[in-house]
């Protein structure tokens, strides 16, 4: 314990002979995990996102007002058979107008429509939104299927689903993550420069003082533990600032949630930052301690 508190009260000492190199070294830390806990936070709003979307997705495909009663049942008595859909509902060409005039930002339009163009449809919900292609491919491939579309010349006109949405949020987040990789890894560099910097001058500041606990026994241990706590100090320093960072940031996005309906369920997210909290203390401590174990192997022949 007098061991801990020697550590702690010399990694302190050290901090303060050498200030701007160890406040460097905590701005960098701060900067490299502050990235990678936004990086964590986004990949958690995006996943939440892709969910959200995935849950919400199903299959239009639009009716032709001149198809055959018999070939449409047909075609509904196919779809409920693959196995990967949950259910079928057929929605006529009435409560397709009805629809479009309950929605806001189409009723304008609805009020000056001359009678009713929308077509019938039927709309198609999934057991595994993962498998929609999959199902919009099967359904394509039926023979009813030209025979009961909108726009047989132009089938894929008369089928709508949004896996090109999920598409493309997928695509947003591989390009976030490999830009994100790449600043953490750029900042980490720097953060690890910056540490053994700080060690390498303060183990030159104590080399008499070094020298003199070698004569006397100091165990290898007992030397290097103020150097290796004045890494991690500094480390779990810039660690606490990123996460303070976060959480404000976090805290004021979740009270936009209560007046955007957009965002109203980001706060499920909420319970997960405790474990982006956690990982960013530990990413810095286990940087804080790399870098003094680089910068003693280097200066320090114990």
């Amino acid at each position: 314990m007098r061991s801990f508190a020697y550590f702690i009260r010399e990694a302190l000492g050290n901090s303060k002979k050498n200030f701007s190199t160890a406040l460097g070294a905590i701005v960098t830390i701060f900067l490299s995990l502050l990235v990678i806990g936004v990086f964590m936070v986004l990949s958690l709003i995006i996943n939440q996102l892709v969910e959200e979307v995935e849950s919400n997705l199903s299959i239009e495909v639009f009716l032709n007002d001149n198809a055959l009663e018999s070939d449409v049942s047909t075609f509904e008595d196919y779809v409920n058979s693959l196995p990967e859909v949950s259910q079928v509902v057929y929605v006529s060409k009435e409560e397709a107008l009805e629809i479009f005039k309950e929605q806001s930002s189409t009723a304008a339009i609805a009020e000056v429509l001359d009678g009713n163009p929308l077509p019938a449809k039927f709309q198609i919900s999934l057991n595994d939104p993962e498998k929609i292609q999959q199902v919009v491919d099967a359904v394509k491939a039926t023979d009813t299927f030209l025979l009961v579309v909108e726009n047989p010349e132009s089938p894929e006109q008369s089928v709508k689903y949004g896996q090109s949405i999920v598409d493309k949020l997928i695509q947003v987040a591989r390009i976030i993550r490999i830009v994100c990789l790449g600043l953490v890894l750029l900042l980490v560099f720097v953060a690890l420069i910056f540490i053994n910097n700080t060690i390498r001058l303060a183990i030159l500041a104590r080399r008499k003082e070094i020298a003199i606990m070698r004569l006397v026994g100091a165990s290898n241990g007992f030397i290097r533990g103020p150097f290796l706590m004045e890494g991690a100090l500094q480390a779990l320093v810039g660690a606490g600032l990123a996460i303070g960072a976060i959480s404000l940031a976090a805290n004021y996005l979740f009270k936009q949630t209560q007046t955007d309906n957009m965002l109203a369920w980001l706060p499920d997210i909420a319970s997960l930052l405790w474990i982006i909290y956690l990982a960013l203390l530990a990413i810095g401590f286990i940087i804080g301690l790399f870098g003094s174990f680089w910068a003693m192997r280097r200066y320090l022949k114990v």
